[in-house]
């Protein structure tokens, strides 16, 4: 991602922003033993719809999945009357598995993700010794996002944004008045993602949130993770632009690189891994698929033992 890519792409946006258009519904469902807040987002014109980083119920303790979370968005996209043309992820998640095939067998749409996700394959491809019969490629995913790739959503003005440092794909889309930015920022008050997973890198994640801070102040942010930070009773998962520049505890305006990188990386090396990273990595990076059967008609997450 070249500096000129990065200023041809925001200034697109920035435009695109300031011409008035209809501002698209979200409705937002948290699941609350992966802190994961799913989006579907549709043009209320037309009913055109995106669902975005849904949720698979794993239970990681018999390796059994239910669809109850997604069935959710199911009911919600039905009951509106809505027509899903994009299953969207943010990046290959480490804390929950997706859900995309399964909703796109119930509910249709394209599933996408950032074209950068065959770095992720490559990466975790080796670490998991998929072997030759893994495709790094992306071929598992509809369409790859380029950064700055425009697309539509009905009548809605939409975007894709790079945004890398979580991991090397992160992608940022960008609908209407309304950001959906995976695992970038957090709410406020409990700050910014880590960045100690393989391929991140906490300069260029503070990089890639300096440029989300560009979009008008108004814009909404919807985050994919809340925590609920010390003081806080609730959940939230929306934010904007301006409360992020200017109350972020991590990368409010006047904080610059080198103490974020500095901050975030003693931050990180005090953190566990995610509950769910071994099955989560290992089905995300194949679009939300199991790995293939063995011969006896089984699927088998694997576990490298001192490797992470």
């Amino acid at each position: 991602m070249s500096d000129t890519a990065i200023t041809t792409a925001t200034a697109q946006i920035l435009m695109m922003l300031r011409h008035p258009q209809t501002r698209p519904v979200v409705r937002s469902f948290f699941d609350p033993a992966t802190f994961t807040a799913s989006h579907v987002v549709h043009d209320p014109a037309t009913k055109q719809a995106a669902v975005i980083d849904s949720v698979l119920d794993y239970d990681p303790a018999s390796g059994r999945t239910n669809y109850a979370s997604a069935q959710q968005i199911v009911d919600y996209v039905r009951a509106q009357g809505l027509h899903v043309v994009w299953q969207l992820e943010t990046h290959a998640h480490a804390d929950h598995l997706s859900a995309a095939p399964w909703l796109q067998e119930q509910l249709g749409g394209q599933l996408g993700i950032g074209a950068d996700i065959v770095r992720v394959q490559e990466v975790f491809g080796k670490i998991f010794n998929a072997g030759s019969e893994f495709a790094r490629d992306g071929s598992q995913f509809n369409h790859l996002f380029n950064d700055g790739e425009g697309f539509k959503l009905g009548n809605l003005d939409c975007m894709a944004l790079h945004v890398p440092g979580h991991t090397p794909a992160d992608m940022a889309f960008i609908i209407g008045d309304a950001a959906f930015i995976g695992d970038t920022l957090f709410m406020p008050d409990y700050g910014t993602a880590r960045a100690d997973f393989p391929g991140g890198d906490a300069r260029m994640l503070y990089r890639s949130i300096r440029r989300l801070l560009t979009l008008p102040p108004q814009t909404r942010l919807f985050l994919c993770h809340d925590y609920k930070a010390p003081g806080r009773d609730t959940f939230a998962w929306e934010t904007t632009v301006g409360a992020e520049r200017e109350h972020n505890v991590h990368v409010h305006d006047g904080v610059n690189e080198e103490d974020f990188v500095a901050m975030r990386t003693t931050r990180d090396a005090t953190l566990g891994l995610p509950n769910l990273i071994m099955p989560s990595v290992q089905v995300n990076i194949r679009g939300g698929h199991m790995p293939e059967p063995e011969d006896n008609g089984v699927s088998y997450i694997k576990i490298p033992v001192n490797r992470l």
